[in-house]
């Protein structure tokens, strides 16, 4: 089920799914210790003695206010006979989360109202051991285990404090939880839970016909008592409205910072990439780790997730935030880069928020030696990455400790693991994790990487040094010419097995990651071997439904949801639907030619949910979510899609008489926002 509205501020994360209920609680780092994992906190409505939960609603829209971390939710049940438009915001610092509820009857009758926020924590991940208390010095509820707790308080007609509550045991004994005192209508205000524990919160209604009142409920987070009634006792002196205001103001000046002129791009393709931004936002550490994705449902397959550090994956998102104009997020990945990096200039498979080893499926041991289980081109991408950074913000400052420790060892490294007779990088794993062998991926990100530790090199006046990597990357271009390029079918090959005796097995499998042949810099994009390779892939992995997109090989087995329908190799992916855009962009020789690739860029528009969060994957059949939702990787492509493609479109515009362009990308200014124009 996808996370539709997440809203966080780099140390507290909260998703929502579909049915607009919080399902993952992420405190203090994103991706680390969800007090959730996938338990909902429950949410109702019970109104002249009937009763709904909210997925029991009958509309419901999620989105967002326009270019903020603010929600605009709308609920509406004509049985009940009331609409509800909500806003939900993490605080742009505190670690405070805020719900706003201004509730409207629509009866002909006075209403009697209550409104039931159930919450059901699972403290860092577990119920052992959790408390729920009532708390009568300043009424409000507080779960707490260890050094997390969480202060639940609400606010009505500008008095705080919680009247009605209760604290119970659930998954024991046949115990559900405080929320089936909710269903019955009344709370046994029981002050005080331990063990597995829920908790339920109420407030009282009462609304003349169309009539409407406003109600505000947060939830504290923090590492003490004192912590949490200190944060609870600023909000009930500044107001929760407040908070709300400055968050929206913020996230909507942080949106629009680098101004940016979309061209012809309508309006739908521009509120994707500014929400793009945004969604990136929520998912990226405080400390610098980018998570690839913080949907616990996905739990179900092997038990676990993907709230991890990829650095392969961080490396292009950082590269797309460089391409934004976002650099102060991309520095706190490279200097996570740099804590977490072997002493021998390699990234191990990836890595938990705080910087320790995550779980990993790839063996230290072969079929009969130790190898190394790793996916080199992550080391790779960090550095190319990293050149990229420096070329846009030239800050030599920032770059001189990675030089040593991280450009230099994953350099020496990069050189060293070669195949001495092929020229190409010894097998490693493929990025999507289910093979190893040499693969023409990772000979283009290694390629890359040590180009741009050439020019780093270079930089720094270690010219013996710069010609040692740029020989190596020369070696692995000619490889990849020798070995990787299949001329029976014009195009390059997934990957190479090659066995001591000199025997070679050969995968000729079409995979939209080819596309790093020429995204990586190692062949131009209207090179015959790329446009062969490319034009395979919008041939065989292109699905041929009403849905379209591009899948990641055929036969793709990964959440697969048709498996006997040739019009189908696999589910569309969004990345790989984006790469086949930007090489389309990348090839462009006119104006016309680049419109191929914005048709590919609306296709990620038209599939995106209507808050603007991209899955991993979509059905072929339906368009609907497949696996985790919101992923980052697919957010940033998007954003770096739409950064070439504009760029190539100012290279269009160029005048030939005076030879300035008549588009320009870049504003050279920006219209000033004011605080407090939009209604929250």
């Amino acid at each position: 089920m996808p996370r539709d509205i997440p809203v966080g501020n780099g140390r507290l994360l909260i998703a929502f799914d579909h049915d607009y209920r919080i399902r993952d609680f992420y405190y203090p780092r994103v991706g680390q210790e969800n007090h959730l994992v996938g338990h909902r906190f429950r949410f109702g409505f019970r109104v002249n003695g009937n009763f709904l939960w909210v997925e029991d609603l009958q509309k419901k829209r999620l989105a967002y206010l326009d270019d903020s971390l603010v929600t605009d939710v709308e609920l509406e049940d004509p049985g009940l006979g009331i609409a509800v438009r909500c806003r939900d915001c993490v605080d742009f610092y505190e670690t405070i989360y805020f719900r706003k509820l201004t509730v409207k009857n629509l009866a002909p009758v006075r209403a009697e109202m209550e409104i039931f926020f159930n919450h059901d924590f699972h403290i860092s991940g577990n119920e052992v051991g959790d408390t729920a208390a009532y708390r009568p010095r300043n009424r409000t509820l507080v779960h707490y285990k260890g050094p997390r707790y969480f202060l639940i308080n609400i606010s009505r007609a500008g008095r705080a404090g919680i009247e009605e509550y209760s604290t119970g045991k659930k998954e024991h004994a046949g115990l559900k939880g405080t929320w089936v005192q909710a269903e019955r209508g009344r709370l046994d205000r029981n002050p005080i839970s331990q063990g597995s524990v829920d908790s339920t919160a109420a407030v009282r209604l009462e609304l003349e016909p169309g009539g409407e009142e406003t109600v505000y409920y947060w939830i504290v987070c923090g590492t003490s008592f004192a912590e949490v009634d200190a944060k609870n006792r600023m909000v009930e002196e500044k107001g929760p409205e407040l908070f709300l205001r400055r968050t929206f103001d913020y996230w909507r000046l942080w949106s629009g910072k680098e101004p940016l002129d979309f061209g012809p791009l309508p309006a739908p393709a521009r509120n994707l990439y500014r929400k793009s931004l945004l969604i990136l936002r929520t998912q990226i550490d405080a400390g610098g780790a980018v998570i690839a994705a913080n949907d616990s449902d996905i739990l179900g397959m092997a038990r676990d997730t993907y709230s991890y550090m990829w650095p392969r994956d961080g490396a292009l998102v950082a590269a797309a935030l460089d391409q934004a104009g976002y650099h102060e997020i991309s520095r706190r990945f490279f200097n996570f880069c740099l804590g977490v990096i072997e002493p021998e200039g390699y990234f191990l498979h990836k890595y938990n928020p705080d910087g320790t080893l995550a779980s990993s499926w790839h063996p230290w041991l072969g079929e009969k030696e130790e190898e190394l289980p790793i996916q080199e081109d992550e080391t790779a991408l960090v550095i190319w990455a990293l050149l990229r950074h420096y070329r846009k913000y030239r800050d030599l400052e920032f770059i001189t400790p990675f030089y040593k420790k991280l450009i230099k060892a994953g350099a020496d490294f990069m050189a060293d693991y070669r195949d001495p007779a092929t020229g190409l990088p010894l097998p490693s794993w493929d990025l999507w994790e289910e093979r190893r062998g040499i693969l023409t991926f990772t000979a283009a990100a290694v390629h890359a990487g040590l180009s741009a530790a050439a020019e780093f090199a270079g930089l720094f006046g270690e010219t013996g040094l710069s010609e040692k990597y740029l020989r190596a990357a020369g070696e692995i271009k000619a490889g990849m010419e020798r070995h990787l390029f299949d001329r029976e079918t014009g195009r390059f090959l997934r990957m190479i097995r090659l066995d001591p005796g000199g025997a070679r097995e050969v995968d000729r499998t079409v995979d939209a990651s080819l596309f790093a042949v020429f995204y990586f810099g190692v062949f131009p994009p209207g090179d015959p071997r790329v446009t062969g390779t490319m034009e395979a892939v919008r041939e065989e992995l292109r699905c041929r439904t009403e849905i379209g997109g591009v899948a990641r090989y055929p036969g793709d087995a990964y959440q697969r949801v048709v498996s006997d329908d040739p019009k189908i190799p696999g589910n569309p992916w969004f990345i790989c639907t984006m790469w086949l855009a930007q090489w389309e962009i990348a090839r462009a020789r006119s104006r016309e030619e680049l419109e191929k690739g914005w048709e590919l860029l609306e296709w990620v528009v038209n599939r995106a949910l209507p808050s603007g969060v991209l899955a991993e994957q979509v059905d072929p059949r339906t368009g609907e979510p497949v696996s985790v939702s919101p992923l980052t990787w697919s957010h940033a492509t998007f954003v770096a899609a739409v950064q070439e493609y504009l760029a190539r479109l100012e290279e269009f515009s160029i005048c030939p008489v005076c030879g300035h362009p008549s588009y320009r990308r870049l504003k050279t200014g920006r219209e000033p926002v004011s605080p407090g124009e939009a209604e929250i």
